[in-house]
């Protein structure tokens, strides 16, 4: 993905966010330059990948299928494996409309999806076989606003504004924005982006960028080359 791109999409997201009475906190708007000044006390915030995050699965079609991403908070995963501490994780996605978000499941997080505005939310699901794998002849069980829902494999779920879904690990599911773009709500156990993403096809997780221009604020995948 171009910078430039990037640059614009998160204007646009940030401009949705703020109409559905949402703010982003304060380092959102950090320059890269005030952020690599402000790095020590910011340590938390690069350690846990907290901030923006815009994919394209490195595809190359952001349009047909990619998604932003803003990490508000996010927990430890050695409180979580000691369960006790900030285990917790908490985001703002937008899905455009008919922008694919492939068909994936986590190793460990858990998350409530939510939606917290605009169109509808489509999740299709399937559920795993023995193993853990994708299995397209299997169905299962999720919890929408703590009402049990049993799903045939394949069976699409409408999320309108307001409602949601809570996924376990094995849930399989891929979405998108149905009839315009749904600002998302994603509140899980603690993320891990790097490791906890399992796709069904061999997709990346995290865009190829080509530095056409400046970055008006970083990525959470530039951290490492901005910080070491």
């Amino acid at each position: 993905m171009k910078r430039s791109t990037i640059n614009d999409i998160m204007a646009a997201a940030d401009d949705l966010i703020r109409q559905h009475g949402f703010a982003l906190p304060p380092f959102a708007y950090w320059t890269p330059d005030e952020f690599r000044a402000r790095q020590i006390e910011a340590r938390h915030v690069i350690d846990a990948r907290c901030g923006w995050d815009i994919t394209d699965y490195g595809a190359g079609r952001f349009d047909d299928m990619g998604l932003f991403l803003f990490t508000l908070r996010n927990g430890r995963l050695a409180d979580l494996q000691r369960g006790g501490g900030m285990c917790y994780a908490e985001k703002l996605l937008i899905s455009r409309q008919d922008q694919l978000s492939p068909m994936h499941t986590h190793v460990i997080k858990a998350e409530d999806i939510i939606n917290r505005g605009g169109a509808d939310l489509v999740i299709e699901l399937f559920g795993s076989d023995d193993q853990g794998n994708f299995a397209e002849d299997r169905g299962g069980t999720v919890w929408c606003d703590g009402i049990r829902r049993d799903f045939a494999a394949g069976e699409k779920l409408v999320l309108r504004p307001g409602e949601s879904v809570t996924l376990m690990p094995g849930d399989w599911h891929a979405f998108w924005g149905e009839g315009g773009d749904v600002l998302i709500g994603e509140v899980s156990t603690v993320n891990d982006d790097e490791t906890d993403n399992i796709f069904r096809e061999p997709i990346g997780r995290f865009a190829e960028i080509d530095e056409d221009v400046d970055p008006t604020h970083l990525l959470v995948s530039d951290y490492g080359t901005w910080f070491g």
